[in-house]
């Protein structure tokens, strides 16, 4: 069956980095596009990044955009982002998801397949 395995969360001080890895199993990972989503509490679910299969095209909302990279390594089966000058509104549950064609998409209703997330939390 599809997995998704997210990794690399943590405690972080503010202005620090941290990278997520996603690695996928079950699916032919080359052919999906993938997207980073976060929640945090009383939230709703935001996409911070979304990659389409060939990695052409890539989204990033404002919020993190010139902070967040997305990219992916199609011969490992793996998505990753990386987080730099992270700020204390970043923290929440980061998940990854997948979705096969339909292109670049940042709505959470769009993707298939889900990570069961990785905690982030960033400290003033």
């Amino acid at each position: 069956q599809v997995q998704l395995v997210e990794s690399g969360g943590g405690l972080v001080q503010a202005g620090g980095s941290l990278r997520l890895s996603c690695a996928a199993s079950g699916l032919t990972f080359s052919t999906y596009n993938m997207a980073w989503f976060r929640q945090a509490p009383g939230k709703e679910r935001e996409c911070v990044g979304a990659i389409t299969w060939r990695g052409g095209k890539i989204y990033y909302p404002d919020s993190v955009k010139g902070r967040f990279t997305i990219s992916r390594d199609n011969a490992n089966h793996t998505v990753y982002l990386q987080m730099n000058s992270l700020k204390p509104e970043d923290t929440a549950v980061y998940y990854c998801a997948a979705r096969l064609g339909g292109g670049l998409d940042y709505n959470s209703n769009a993707y298939y397949y889900w990570g069961q997330g990785t905690q982030v939390t960033v400290s003033s």
